[in-house]
């Protein structure tokens, strides 16, 4: 049984600012771990720092900094930008890592450190795992600290955002504009909140901007790809034809229609996977999603004749399983999709780029491609947990046995743990709605029990 990890979850390590594992102390730990995995060869190593726009992140960019000039590598220091422009730009400038200070779509509390390795793509969990070991002390440091002679640099790039900018627009059809789009972009207060604008503007569309005025306390507050209905109503207020709403590193996107109807990532999956596989362009013959995905969609892709994938929960999982089955789309209902053509992570930008490209190319409302297929009824309740061996509870056991048993071939249930946050996740989906919730408050219902008992099995 694989050993359970302290530090890293689904995507990187998470927490609140300034208590562990989020700490000054532990981000050096992190950075000197992470150089001794990629400092190999006796070329000068190079890794890119980007973050979002969190208070904390002034606290962990300087300590992360120093871990990797006291190993000897350079740094370029590129501030507040996307989680993929990092990921971009750790493959553009050759860099033998790219760090991202973010956490993601969480309040500004909580910070978080999701590492790329030099070809773009997170890091595998054997890699995570070394790093891991040695920040603990469980495992020696895999290099030795630089001389005094041998120390890294640190320096800002100053166009770091106009690299991604030309990076982005370069993925947009050519020969399209966005002429005559009225679009509201919902920046979360985030790291998008200059290149976004900047990119659908330099598309010729018209731009309403939201939450684009980060003061360090503010990202993600009722703002973003989690909270997309001061997006949906600015759509309806200014008579815009598409509302985009992206999260605090704008690596998911959350669209609506021109009547502010939302559209989520699964029905984004459906829209960019039967589009590419009509022209030709989707690779593998598949759709890559997480287990999270609705039944609907595996419905629709198959009636295109268009398989469907699933993956534990995680973009990095969706990325792995496409490199694997070498497909090119993969996503998550949240909003993370992955363009394997344009992109090495989740881009929300990049993904509602294909959207408007569509839109222009056919001259259609969103409203025509904002509902492709009928949600199957599902169910999705948290629950937070003080921690034990809740899923080995033998009431838990029971009541997700009931719920499978109940929903039977026409429907599935799936429990478990996340791995951003201190709960368990309950899911269940069916074409019959009350039993899908009845299963859903079951299972609940045990967990609640079997915590408030202390988690013993």
């Amino acid at each position: 049984m694989a050993k359970a990890r302290r530090l890293f979850g689904t995507d990187g390590i998470r927490g609140k600012a300034n208590e562990a594992p989020m700490t000054a102390d532990i981000a050096l730990k992190v950075a000197m771990a992470a150089a001794a995995q990629f400092r190999r060869g006796e070329h000068r190593h190079l890794v890119v720092i980007g973050k979002d726009t969190r208070l904390s992140g002034y606290m962990l960019e300087p300590a992360m900094t120093a871990g990797f000039v006291s190993m000897g590598m350079d740094v370029v220091l590129v501030g507040p930008m996307p989680t993929p422009a990092v990921a971009m730009l750790t493959r553009s400038l050759r860099a033998d890592l790219g760090v991202v200070i973010s956490a993601s779509h969480n309040a500004f509390e909580d910070n978080g450190i999701k590492l790329f390795g030099p070809d773009g793509y997170k890091l595998s969990d054997a890699v995570e795992a070394a790093i891991e070991a040695q920040v603990l002390g469980e495992a020696p440091l895999g290099a030795a600290h630089a001389g005094s002679r041998a120390l890294g640099r640190a320096r800002r790039l100053d166009d770091a955002g106009g690299r991604y900018i030309e990076a982005v627009k370069a993925g947009f059809p050519k020969g399209r504009r966005l002429d005559g789009l009225k679009v509201v972009v919902d920046c979360a207060n985030g790291a998008a909140y200059r290149v976004a604008p900047t990119v659908l503007y330099e598309l010729g569309a018209e731009v309403i901007p939201l939450a684009v005025a980060p003061d360090g306390f503010n990202i993600n507050a009722g703002c973003g790809a989690t909270a997309p209905a001061a997006m949906c109503a600015a759509v309806a207020a200014h008579g815009a034809q598409l509302g985009i709403a992206l999260d605090g590193d704008a690596d998911r996107v959350i669209l609506a229609d021109e009547t502010g109807a939302v559209i989520d990532g699964d029905q984004l999956l459906a829209l960019v996977g039967s589009q590419w596989a009509a022209s030709g362009r989707l690779a593998g013959g598949a759709v890559v999603a997480t287990v999270m995905s609705n039944l609907g969609l595996e419905r629709f892709l198959e009636g295109h004749g268009i398989g469907l994938v699933r993956t534990a929960v995680g973009d990095r999982y969706v990325v792995e399983e496409m490199h694997r089955r070498g497909c090119n789309v993969g996503g998550e209902p949240s909003g993370h999709i992955v363009l394997g053509d344009l992109a090495t992570t989740g881009d929300g930008l990049v993904a509602a780029l294909q959207v408007m490209a569509y839109l222009v190319e056919n001259d259609v409302p969103a409203s025509r491609v904002s509902r492709l297929f009928d949600r199957v009824p599902q169910c999705l309740r948290s629950v937070r947990t003080g921690g034990g061996d809740l899923l080995a509870d033998a009431g838990v056991v029971a009541a997700i046995r009931a719920g499978e048993e109940a929903l039977d071939r026409g429907g599935r249930m799936l429990v478990r743990r996340s791995g951003t946050e201190p709960v368990i996740r309950v899911m269940a989906e069916g074409d019959d709605g009350p039993m899908v919730d009845a299963a859903v408050d079951r299972v609940i219902a045990a967990i609640a029990a079997a915590d408030a008992a202390g988690g013993r099995p």
